[in-house]
C-alpha cells in the first residue's frame, strides 16, 4: 500500500497492520511472556526464529545495563561467538562497562591493569584514542562522579551500549534491529520535515506501511 504522505487522513489500517507493530516492540525488547500471550489472543504467527534466543538476549541485555559487562560479553559469545570479533566499536564499549565498574568501586588498580591489557589496544586504532583517554582520564579524580567524564559513569551510557548490543544481535540473527514503531517514527520525522519544506510541491515520495512491518 503505498500513499502520498498528504493523504494520510484517509487511510485505514488494519488490526493486522497494529498487532504487528506492537508484536515488534514485544520481541525487539525481549518480553517472552507477554509475546507469547499477545500472540495466543491475536492468533498471529510465531515468530519463531527470533524467539529462540530472546532469554540469552534478555540476559546480555541486563547484563550491560547493571555493568556486568564480562557476563555480557561471555553470554554475547555463545549466542553469537564472531558478532564482538568483527565488532570493534561493540566490543570496546562493553569493556569500557567492565572499566567503569571497577573504577566506581574504587579498584582503580585493577581498572588500570584491566585498561592496559584489554583497552589500550584498541589505541592503535585512531578512532578509539579519544575514548581511552576520556576513561583512563577518571583514574585521576578521588570522585570520579565528579568529574568532566561522569556522563560515562551514568545509566544512560549503559542504556545506550545495552541498546546497541540488543540492536547488534538481533542484526546477527537477520531480524530487524529497529523496531516498527521506532521506524514508523522516523519515517513521521522524514515526511514533517518534507511537508515543511515543500509545502505546495508536487512529488512527494509515497510511504508504503509493509516496508516498517517487515523491517
Amino acid at each position: 500500500m503505498d500513499v502520498d504522505p498528504r493523504h494520510y487522513e484517509q487511510v485505514a489500517i488494519k488490526d493486522n497492520d497494529i498487532h504487528s507493530i506492537v508484536l515488534s516492540y514485544l520481541v525487539h525488547n525481549c518480553y517472552k511472556e507477554t509475546v507469547e500471550s499477545f500472540i495466543a489472543c491475536t492468533g498471529m504467527k510465531q515468530p519463531a526464529d527470533c524467539l529462540d534466543d530472546m532469554e540469552k538476549r534478555k540476559r546480555i541485555f541486563q547484563y550491560a545495563l547493571e555493568g556486568s559487562a564480562l557476563k555480557a560479553i561471555e553470554l554475547t559469545e555463545e549466542l553469537a561467538h564472531d558478532l564482538l570479533e568483527n565488532n570493534k566499536d561493540l566490543h570496546f564499549d562493553l569493556l569500557s562497562l567492565h572499566f567503569v565498574e571497577l573504577v566506581c568501586t574504587r579498584k582503580c588498580t585493577e581498572a588500570l591493569e584491566f585498561a592496559q591489557t584489554k583497552l589500550t589496544p584498541f589505541g592503535k586504532v585512531q578512532k578509539f584514542v579519544e575514548k581511552l583517554e576520556d576513561f583512563m582520564a577518571l583514574l585521576a579524580y578521588e570522585e570520579p562522579e565528579k568529574s568532566p567524564m561522569f556522563h560515562l559513569l551514568s545509566l544512560e551510557y549503559r542504556q545506550q551500549v545495552a541498546d546497541n548490543m540488543n540492536r547488534a544481535i538481533l542484526a546477527h540473527a537477520n531480524c530487524p534491529s529497529y523496531t516498527a514503531m521506532e521506524r514508523l517514527l522516523q519515517q513521521t520525522t522524514v515526511v514533517r520535515q518534507c511537508l515543511s519544506h515543500d509545502h505546495g510541491k508536487e512529488g512527494l515520495p509515497p510511504f508504503s506501511l509493509k516496508d516498517f512491518l517487515k523491517g
